[in-house]
């Protein structure tokens, strides 16, 4: 049986790892212990032989209705039979002991027979465990991982599938509770199904409760913080990009990657949500997890690190898994770590210097770092890189990978001048100025009126619309209306965002197929568009994207609107971000730029 469309998974989250439920009441991914680590649920990858846990109606389909409750991830499942009702109650607590995944069946009318299928396969499906009785519970051993599963229910073994099938009345309830462990750690006591789904949702609202923002679309954007915050690492304060690895940017093609680890250019953006909304101290923790991540040699520094920092990330192909709908290679690791990529250097001075206006007080430590990271920049601006979306065609000039050099030394002169931390702000903004010359005179293409992809390109790029964000030009400036009309004409597909055209210029990322538009890139055009005064037009985008979100308000990567599916990794931060930062934009809230003390 092939997976469910990516629109039809809803998340369940610890704040350590994630799993992924279908509608047909599968958790068709779950890591563990952590986000990166191999699954033991692959089916999403492959089919049901590579692993999952099932519980549903034995008659099968999909939910009559689902829904998380309140701003929690307890998700309520609901199905309608002939023979009655039944709900299923999924939730992760957050980590004690062990990982659990909690499952609670309540019978809501009538008496529904149900069906339990539990097919265990550490190591991305490769590894079929030992499954025996542990007193009351069932255990599953394989290499250094360890499951148990408690239920009243009793279950039999068929095909390497641990089953249960069992009848649900109106007003009972029948608990599952899978816990994980390391297997050479002492055997913990599972958690209490109940006390355990009070205690998630009790989180979940308390958090959410927190939220001060009061702009428009307040729901969906609590939501988006709700699968942000779900997506953070609570260990190290890291936010990864997405809880996926493989899921393809076009299906049946190779553009599939592993996005379960921490981009430092997402940092500013993941900075805005968190600030904007009143999170200090998760962006504290983030700026915490960055510092430690990045230091060191600046000439060191990568694009992603690994959730607790680690910078090795090998790449790699799982070739027994035959990738989602087919879409293969499926990948795990991220080659993209060890790619030269300037805009970084520029990314990581403008999320620190935001921390420092937002309030979060700056430290020695930190200030030197930056120091370091600067005099890199200075002797390295002038060479080509693989720009923000990780090309692997050749090195070229890209213009915004320039802007954000720019923008770090900018920040860096604001910093000495307004703050009083010490640096040869003169000598920096001079280099600043000859950037920013080289800039408008290279990547700006007169006759076209527009900024273009990479110096000397006929490519456009979705990020020159990130130019007045950085503070870069203003969006009164007509060379910023004439890209953000090019990029709107050139780089739209059904209204919506690509990032840029891999075809043009003879083929820019040197892969072959093609892929969707681009959702946070779509935001970006929203933002973009009341930028430069067509705030009614920017609405009307902003609406047609949150009608893209499946039914639990979850985005993935890109959308397909030919096939009108969701696509690439899931749940993405990125996507999810852009979200926020684009409800309050067209709220009345100023998005801060990092080199603007005033804003």
């Amino acid at each position: 049986m092939a997976p469910a469309p990516i629109e039809d998974y809803a998340l369940l989250g610890d704040l350590q790892t994630a799993a992924l439920v279908g509608r047909d009441g599968s958790i068709d991914w779950l890591c563990l212990p952590r986000f990166d680590s191999p699954a033991c649920f692959a089916a999403l990858l492959h089919d049901e032989s590579a692993g999952r846990w099932q519980l549903a109606p034995a008659a099968g389909g999909p939910v009559t209705r689902r829904r998380y409750r309140g701003d929690s991830l307890v998700l309520e499942s609901e199905w309608r039979t002939p023979e009655g009702e039944v709900r299923v109650v999924d939730c992760m607590p957050l980590r004690g002991e062990a990982a659990d995944v909690v499952r609670l069946v309540e019978g809501l009318s009538g008496r529904v027979p149900m069906r339990m299928d539990l097919r265990l396969r550490f190591d991305y499906g490769h590894v079929v465990p030992w499954v025996s009785r542990a007193g009351e519970d069932l255990g599953a051993v394989a290499g250094p991982d360890a499951v148990w599963l408690r239920t009243p229910v009793r279950t039999h073994g068929v095909d390497l599938t641990t089953r249960a099938e069992f009848t649900v009345e109106a007003g009972q309830r029948v608990p599952f509770v899978l816990t994980y462990q390391a297997s050479h750690l002492p055997r913990p006591q599972p958690v209490e199904a109940g006390s355990a789904i009070r205690d998630t949702e009790r989180f979940w609202s308390d958090w959410v409760g927190a939220c001060p923002y009061r702009g428009g679309w307040r729901e969906e954007v609590r939501r988006s913080l709700t699968v942000l915050k779900a997506l953070t690492y609570a260990p190290t304060g890291g936010i990864l990009a997405a809880a996926t690895t493989s899921l393809p940017e076009q299906l049946g093609g190779p553009r599939n990657w592993d996005y379960r680890f921490c981009w430092l250019r997402d940092s500013t953006f993941a900075l805005q949500a968190l600030l904007g909304t009143g999170y200090v101290e998760e962006a504290r923790a983030w700026r915490e997890w960055l510092l430690r991540a990045v230091a060191g040699d600046p000439a060191d520094l990568q694009i992603m690190y690994a959730l607790d920092g680690t910078r090795r990330i090998p790449e790699t192909t799982l070739n027994w898994l035959s990738g989602y709908e087919g879409s293969a290679p499926v990948r795990i690791g991220n080659a993209a770590a060890e790619q030269f990529q300037l805009d970084v250097w520029g990314e990581v001075l403008d999320c620190l210097n935001l921390a420092r206006l937002s309030g979060l007080a700056p430290t020695e430590t930190a200030w030197n770092m930056q120091r370091a990271l600067l005099d890199y920049l200075e002797g390295h601006w002038r060479e080509p890189d693989t720009s923000l979306w990780e090309v692997r065609g050749p090195h070229r000039h890209f213009t915004h990978s320039k802007v954000m050099a720019w923008a770090g030394l900018d920040r860096a002169v604001h910093t000495v001048r307004s703050q009083g931390l010490s640096g040869p702000a003169d000598r920096w903004a001079a280099l600043r100025d000859e950037i920013h010359a080289e800039v408008c005179e290279r990547g700006y293409d007169a006759e076209r009126g527009t900024f273009t992809q990479f110096y000397g390109s006929r490519g456009l790029d979705a990020a020159l619309l990130l130019l007045p964000r950085v503070g870069f030009l203003p969006w009164t400036d007509p060379r910023m209306r004439g890209t953000v009309e090019a990029v709107r004409r050139e780089l739209c597909e059904d209204g919506f965002l690509v990032r840029y055209r891999p075809d043009a210029d003879g083929g820019v990322d040197g892969l072959p197929g093609s892929e969707a538009p681009f959702l946070s890139c779509s935001f970006w055009l929203a933002d973009a568009l009341h930028g430069t005064g067509r705030t009614a037009e920017a609405r009307r985008l902003f609406e047609r994207l949150l009608d893209l979100r499946n039914d639990v308000g979850l985005l993935s990567e890109e959308y397909d609107p030919v096939t009108r599916r969701q696509v690439g990794n899931t749940p993405q931060a990125f996507s999810m971000v852009g979200l926020i930062n684009t409800a309050r934009y067209l709220s009345g809230e100023a998005i801060r730029t990092a080199g603007d003390p005033e804003a």
